[in-house]
């Protein structure tokens, strides 16, 4: 059996400059695949409106189909520690609502801590779900569930803003940062200020550790895809090429073959 990660873990791992790697999963089959690589940490991200669903933001994604994806990635996971993505409005109008949503990840889902995006603004969710004994992960910087209020998916430069929040969700019990859409620099500032571990995504190398949506580094989005994303595969040129020899085969005759039949 393999040892899982907890928080302890990646408290560890900061401390002894050892960076974390962690990959969006939305099923049960990438999701061991991710664990049996040796990732350390999956988010369940409510990215896979737009990843799983077609939908061009994160926003009409619903707990539901969250907690949906979530139970499918905890079947196929060993070590990896999976968070749970808060969905847009389960946690913003009431902190006892948040906790009720935030449970479901746990008790429902098989999740071992949520996350919620939002600085200072979010601290008191924070401290209620925290204190309800839900780790929670937080999220600053570019923050995709504010798309409309920030005016597009735009990098985020005011530093004195982005230390405030990062400082504060550390304060409020938060166990680690996603820091998204951030230079480098102010990345860099932040994680040696921060006793949490900070993970980028589009935030330069000095993070404690890093993200990426599944889809993107495997080449399964063929859209857009924003410059801080590295290519490793181009598993959607693969399966278009399968797809089209099995077409081919079966309107030739050429599959089944013999050797397919009983």
């Amino acid at each position: 059996m393999k040892t899982k990660v907890t928080l302890t873990t990646l408290y560890k791992m900061k401390q002894a400059g050892d960076k974390i790697t962690a990959l969006t999963a939305y099923d049960y089959p990438f999701a061991a695949r991710v664990d049996a690589a040796g990732v350390d940490m999956i988010l369940v991200g409510d990215s896979a409106a737009m990843v799983v669903q077609g939908r061009t933001t994160t926003l009409p994604i619903t707990m539901d189909e969250m907690i949906y994806h979530t139970s499918l990635v905890s079947r196929g996971v060993q070590r990896a520690m999976v968070v749970g993505d808060m969905p847009f409005m389960a946690y913003q109008a009431d902190p006892r609502e948040a906790v009720r949503n935030a449970g479901r990840f746990l008790k429902e889902a098989g999740a071992t801590a949520i996350k919620l995006e939002g600085g200072a603004a979010v601290c008191d969710v924070i401290k209620a779900v925290g204190d309800a004994g839900i780790p929670v992960q937080a999220h600053i910087g570019l923050t995709p569930q504010s798309v409309h209020q920030m005016g597009g998916y735009k990098v985020q430069r005011d530093e004195d803003r982005l230390m405030s929040d990062a400082l504060k969700v550390q304060e409020a019990g938060a166990f680690s940062v996603v820091l998204e859409g951030i230079p480098a620099g102010i990345s860099e500032t932040i994680t040696k200020e921060l006793r949490i571990p900070t993970i980028g995504i589009g935030a330069g190398p000095a993070c404690d550790g890093q993200i990426l949506v599944l889809h993107d580094m495997l080449g399964l989005n063929t859209g857009h895809l924003p410059k801080f994303v590295k290519k490793y595969a181009e598993l959607a040129t693969a399966a278009d090429t399968a797809i089209s020899r099995f077409v081919s085969d079966v309107k030739g005759g050429a599959f089944p073959a013999d050797e397919h039949c009983y």
